[in-house]
């Protein structure tokens, strides 16, 4: 019998199809590797030079509205453009490329500075979940927009260049490598099973109770079987939704709690503010029926032994395919463990 614990072994994720090496042995070893300083958190309620914050000029001269809530711009240095012309290149088949439109926005959670997502109130949190609703429905109706990419980049480490909290949103014009490795996998099973593969597998996991960390009335969120990072997460909606336009009020109640309660748990593993990745995952829009797709949300958040080191993806994982050492389970019940009270609570 395979034993999870200490025998090296792959496992398949079941979203891209694509293996991950785990190695549970090699969590023993010493470690002599990058340490990453940490940053310091003393942030003033508000900051006169910060680009988000209310009433503050941004690089294009515009000035931000007084906001009391969460408020949502064009961002100023988009990486996709709306108005670019249509346009290819092709030499022999080989050396091919394309225009790409698009439009990039930026979400301020809240007037808060001196706050991240775990640090602010449910109500605030509400905001943020009834805007990225909003704004899906708004950029949804553009005709041209294939896939609409809700994200956050917590922290220095993971390239969040201002330490406000804030996400972005980008929509655009063709579906990204990762989502179509998905929508492949959604699509193979439900053509077998006239079944989501979420909710199919989160039956599985509410069952063997070995990675579930939250489990409320309309959601849960776990450490995925596959997971490659250290304590990488997965939030799915136990109703069949195929994107965040279907929920209701009570399930974007219970998400924000979600969320609140899941990176409260991250800040208290380290008694530290928790960096990671966070995105949405949902159906293409103006792409037809897309009945397969089950709304989910990835964390990956990259510390790994401490507030000070982290899981770097190099050598064999860039090379070969991802590798982790502690098990999805041993992070799972790391999670589970931890206080869903703030080591740092901010009034």
């Amino acid at each position: 019998m395979l034993s999870f614990l200490d025998q090296p072994h792959t496992r398949v994720n079941l979203l891209t199809g694509e293996k991950i090496l785990v190695s549970p042995h090699r969590s023993k070893r010493p470690w002599q590797g990058q340490v990453e300083d940490l940053p310091a958190d003393n942030r003033p309620q508000y900051d006169p030079k910060c680009y988000l914050c209310p009433g503050n000029s941004r690089a294009d001269g515009t000035q931000n509205p007084d906001y009391k809530e969460s408020f949502v711009f064009v961002n100023d240095f988009s990486a996709l453009l709306a108005e670019s012309p249509d346009g290819a290149y092709n030499e022999g088949d080989l050396l091919r490329a394309e225009t790409e439109r698009g439009i990039c926005k930026v979400i301020s959670f809240t007037p808060r500075h001196d706050l991240t997502l775990p640090e602010m109130d449910l109500a605030a949190i509400k905001a943020v979940v009834d805007l990225w609703q909003y704004e899906f429905r708004e950029l949804s109706n553009k005709e041209w927009i294939k896939y609409i990419q809700i994200f956050e980049n917590k922290g220095a480490i993971m390239g969040c260049s201002n330490p406000h909290p804030h996400g972005q949103i980008w929509a655009q014009s063709s579906l990204p490598v990762e989502i179509e490795k998905e929508a492949l996998q959604f699509s193979n099973y439900y053509k077998a099973n006239a079944k989501s593969l979420l909710s199919a597998y989160v039956e599985i996991e509410l069952v063997k109770q070995e990675r579930i960390i939250i489990d409320n009335t309309h959601f849960v969120a776990l450490v995925p079987f596959w997971a490659s990072w250290p304590y990488e997460t997965l939030v799915v909606s136990k109703r069949h939704v195929t994107n965040i336009l279907d929920f209701t009020e009570e399930e974007k109640e219970d998400l924000g709690k979600t969320l609140q309660e899941l990176t409260i748990r991250y800040d208290n593993i380290f008694q530290t503010s928790f960096p990671y990745s966070a995105g949405m995952h949902q159906a293409p829009v103006n792409s037809g029926d897309q009945q397969e797709w089950h709304w989910h949300m990835h964390f990956y958040p990259p510390l790994l032994r401490s507030a000070s080191v982290k899981k770097f993806m190099v050598g064999y994982e860039m090379l070969a395919n991802p590798q982790r050492d502690i098990t999805p389970e041993f992070a799972a019940d790391v999670l589970r463990k931890q206080s869903t009270t703030h080591y740092n609570k901010k009034k």
